[in-house]
């Protein structure tokens, strides 16, 4: 059953609104759990002793500290200081008395909230802590739910049938009726976690697919939680797609396109966590604010090929293409390449300081296989959508021209 184009178009105003802000908490969320997992692991967080009591589960701030710059998580102590102080305003974590509202580098105790049970647990919370869940059980279980299926004339990998994604949440006890299980789903698609996949319905109780929109596994970096994102501004077909930050450590939050004519651009960019050619999968673009007070610069950028070619004319025996495989390791701001085109895909742009481009990669290239998955007949956007919900580690085999 598809939605009336009123109740669509209050879903997208709604959506928009509230976009940035989800974003933000999701993030806050995922990057503070990942690092309280870290703490346990390290043995940074165990019980501790102070005038004869016993504090269950903390971590000394300053010993913290000394870890977030030894593992590379924050370039100083202020930064740390900075990035602590996040997590302690958005409930993360707490003194253990509750007597310090500021994060202090001295030898004071610490505690995780989901360590003592004080974690704040609103209904937007719920949400990103359920979806959490969810993907990581359907991650971690053996079952035939996520598969490439055909949709209004696209491929899309990774997708979800809607009835079949309430059968799975029924199966698993997650939900006692269909009617509560759609109504999870619903609320999972309207907080970012799952989508759509051409972003054009609300979740129905049906054959329509969808697909999960945040790789809650990708592994985030502390230092993204200092960096807003500012309002949201909807994405043209032919929008640039960022590479990487042009500075990671200043003010300046802008991204660089790089042009067919390798001139630099300056453009806002999409979140960090997304890889360049993938905006499409979100329908907005979280514009960051420059250092200058100008508007956005926003281009156009052509193919950087000289001309089209042909699944089988990239396999002809003997033809003057050869294959090479690459395998790239993302960083916190992607893995710093665009994909471009159709059947098959190419390399429009490699930023020169990238993970990409560390490991080989060119313009011009066509994308042949995504870890061990032919996808010469795709598009960019199956292509992109593909390595974002997949694991950090890629492997691409792409074919050369000679």
């Amino acid at each position: 059953m598809v939605l009336e184009r009123r109740e669509m178009d209050g879903i997208g105003l709604t959506m928009q609104k509230k976009a940035a802000e989800l974003e933000r908490l999701a993030e806050v969320l995922v990057t503070g759990e990942q690092l309280r997992l870290r703490l346990h692991e390290g043995k940074v967080i165990k019980d501790r002793r102070h005038h004869l009591r016993t504090y269950p589960n903390c971590f000394v701030a300053k010993e913290l500290i000394d870890w977030l710059i030894e593992h590379k998580e924050a370039s100083d102590r202020d930064t740390a200081i900075k990035i602590m102080q996040k997590l302690l305003d958005q409930c993360i974590v707490h003194h253990v008395c509750d007597e310090h509202r500021e994060f202090k580098d001295m030898k004071l105790f610490y505690r995780f909230r989901k360590d003592d049970g004080t974690f704040p647990l609103d209904s937007e919370a719920k949400v990103f802590m359920r979806g959490q869940r969810i993907y990581e059980k359907m991650m971690n279980t053996e079952n035939s739910l996520l598969q490439t299926r055909e949709e209004e004339g696209g491929t899309f990998e990774r997708t979800l049938v809607a009835s079949e994604f309430i059968d799975w949440l029924l199966q698993e006890g997650e939900m006692a009726t269909r009617e509560e299980a759609e109504q999870l789903a619903r609320r999972l698609l309207e907080h970012g976690i799952i989508q759509h996949v051409t972003n054009k319905h609300h979740f129905v109780d049906g054959p329509l697919l969808y697909q999960f929109r945040m790789n809650f596994r990708r592994r985030r970096r502390l230092i993204e939680l200092l960096h807003e994102r500012g309002r949201c501004i909807p994405e043209s077909h032919d929008s640039p797609f960022c590479l990487r930050k042009q500075n990671s450590d200043g003010g300046n939050t802008s991204f660089l396109s790089v042009s067919p004519t390798k001139e630099i651009k300056v453009v806002t960019g999409v979140r960090r966590s997304s890889m360049s050619s993938s905006c499409g999968s979100s329908g907005y673009y979280s514009s960051s604010p420059t250092l200058s007070s100008s508007p956005p610069v926003l281009c156009n950028p052509k193919s950087v090929l000289k001309r089209q070619v042909s699944p089988e004319e990239l396999q002809t025996p003997g033809g003057p293409f050869i294959k090479k495989t690459f395998t790239i390791v993302g960083d916190a701001v992607g893995w710093g390449f665009v994909v471009r085109g159709s059947k098959p895909c190419h390399i429009q742009a490699v930023d020169p300081g990238g993970p990409a481009a560390a490991a080989g990669m060119k313009v011009c290239q066509f994308v042949v296989s995504v870890n061990g998955l032919n996808v010469l007949s795709h598009d960019y956007r199956t292509v992109s959508n593909l390595i974002l919900t997949g694991p950090r580690t890629i492997v691409m085999e792409v074919m050369e021209e000679v």
